[in-house]
């Protein structure tokens, strides 16, 4: 699929099926992070796949918002491990973090699956059961799988401010 067409179709999914992910697209997902471009490449960043029982229940414990997945990724921006812009001192870990996000939205998509970026979960909680993540500013958990077959986009997926509002020409 053309990248275009990719970022036009791909939606916040909120309903998946109970068919479990491969681990080779996991795999795959897990490499197109990878290799998502980060400012002068430190990768200020970490991946965690909640993979066992007991961390899938725990996801469920932390956030409502599962949709029932049974597969999942949170990811961390390490503050002290970004680079920072001289000039402001303005630190790129969540930004470089954010980058990372959305290859691993894209691919996902991509791949045929789905998942929507979940803000909405008790990171402090999920950082005293995994004390693994306590570095990390974790920035968004990703429920993964297959769509269900009656998923279906938000009514405000469509919705985008006009080319006038987000654009300034100088």
């Amino acid at each position: 699929m053309k990248f275009y067409e990719l970022a036009q179709e791909r939606y916040s999914c909120r309903k998946m099926s109970d068919r479990k992910v491969e681990k080779e697209l996991l795999d795959k997902i897990i490499d197109t992070a990878i290799a998502a471009p980060t400012a002068v490449n430190f990768q200020p960043y970490k991946l965690f796949l909640m993979d066992s029982k007991e961390a899938k229940q725990n996801i469920q414990k932390v956030s409502s918002y599962t949709f029932g997945a049974d597969t999942f990724l949170v990811l961390g921006a390490k503050e002290k491990d970004g680079w920072v812009r001289s000039f402001d001192k303005h630190n790129f870990a969540e930004v470089d973090a954010s980058i990372v996000a959305t290859h691993i939205m894209m691919e996902i998509a991509d791949l045929g699956l789905a998942t929507t970026w979940v803000g909405h979960f008790d990171a402090p909680s999920l950082k005293k059961m995994y004390p693994i993540m306590s570095d990390y500013e974790l920035i968004a958990l990703f429920p993964i799988g297959y769509a269900a077959e009656d998923a279906a986009p938000s009514p405000r997926h469509t919705e985008r401010k006009s080319r006038e509002e987000v654009l300034e020409v100088l």
